[in-house]
């Protein structure tokens, strides 16, 4: 479509030639003719010297370019928005595979995509416009909203509670059993996991991730909580709205995480936690405390983010300063020769 149909579907100031012509969206790298792409952080800016695009999105403040221009508070969403109205998805019709098995006591809304070798067990209860994916398992007494997306290879357990909107990736496993169990009787004994998981409108589970069920009571994700790949979430966890969790964190048993909370990736975190509304984890930490609403904190273990920093920057001086110790030393009379750098 022209740049100029664009500005107004997007409600951006345009600036220069709306007559252009724009095929598609792409990254700044590589955009060519026919291509927009987006500059929002200042570094990339480097960029628009010589880009070959035929448009571009920038803030309302930003330099003024050669080639034309949508101006936008905040260009990321809006080039998101771009994807969006350039994107063909993989058509998915409605209508059941014939090699699907479908318990003659579930209920499917009407819209129903059901793939190649799905599995749909008694009981179960989904809504309208569902897309499963071939090779999906859906155990028994599971409850569905509207519009669920599970891609292939994905595992719904029994009496799990699933609202409208939800979309799991390939391989997600919702309501395993927790890991419970206790030495006992000169053995381990095997904790039964009689809980379930609830998941809230929204809700977007990635590819691998597992979310246990809990022992007693629910393991609950709250509406538009986001999880990434391969994250872990153990049983009897909660996780408040608009939360999100980068790849391979994980959550030990008990944990609460409030409101728009932001995870690293590879955050570890111990059980029986609270970390409060809008915390910030940076990656690779680890959390062995709770934590208060606002803080944002990175290391292992977890400490204030500015003095984490201090810490890093403080260690890569380490071997310098141990030299220098060893040479102060020596000068005293308090060790043998100072270390030769």
């Amino acid at each position: 479509m022209q740049l100029a149909e664009l500005a107004k579907l997007l409600q951006c100031e345009l600036r220069g030639d709306g007559s252009v012509t724009i095929d598609r969206a792409a990254p700044i790298e590589s955009a060519g003719p026919g291509d927009i792409t987006f500059v929002a952080n200042p570094r990339y800016q480097r960029f628009l010297d010589g880009l070959a695009a035929s448009a571009v999105i920038l803030p309302p403040d930003a330099p003024e370019v050669p080639l034309p221009s949508l101006r936008a508070a905040d260009p990321y969403l809006v080039f998101s928005k771009v994807v969006e109205l350039f994107y063909r998805p993989t058509p998915f019709p409605p209508g059941v595979h014939p090699t699907a098995q479908i318990a003659a006591t579930a209920q499917i809304g009407s819209g129903a995509a059901i793939g190649a070798y799905s599995v749909i067990g008694d009981g179960v209860r989904i809504g309208r416009d569902a897309r499963i994916a071939p090779h999906v398992v859906i155990y028994p007494e599971v409850t569905i909203g509207d519009r669920l997306v599970a891609h292939a290879h994905v595992t719904v357990r029994e009496r799990v509670r699933i609202g409208s909107d939800v979309v799991l990736h390939s391989g997600a496993v919702i309501g395993s059993d927790g890991f419970g169990y206790l030495p006992a009787d000169g053995g381990i004994r095997r904790l039964l996991q009689a809980g379930d998981v609830v998941l809230e409108d929204e809700v977007e589970i990635g590819a691998n991730t597992t979310v246990d069920r809990a022992m007693v009571g629910s393991t609950v994700l709250r509406r538009g909580v986001k999880l990434d790949n391969q994250v872990m979430v153990a049983h009897g966890c909660a996780i408040d709205e608009y939360s999100m969790l980068a790849a391979q964190s994980g959550l030990s048993g008990s944990t609460r995480l409030g409101k728009w909370v932001r995870v690293g990736g590879q955050v570890g975190f111990a059980g029986h936690l609270s970390v409060g509304d809008r915390a910030q984890i940076a990656a690779q930490s680890g959390l062995s405390t709770s934590l208060p609403a606002g803080v944002t904190v990175g290391g292992s273990p977890a400490v204030d983010i500015a003095r984490w920093r201090r810490m890093v920057a403080g260690s890569l001086r380490l071997p310098e300063l141990l030299r220098r110790v060893r040479r102060i030393e020596h000068h005293l009379g308090l060790a043998g020769e100072p270390e030769r750098s």
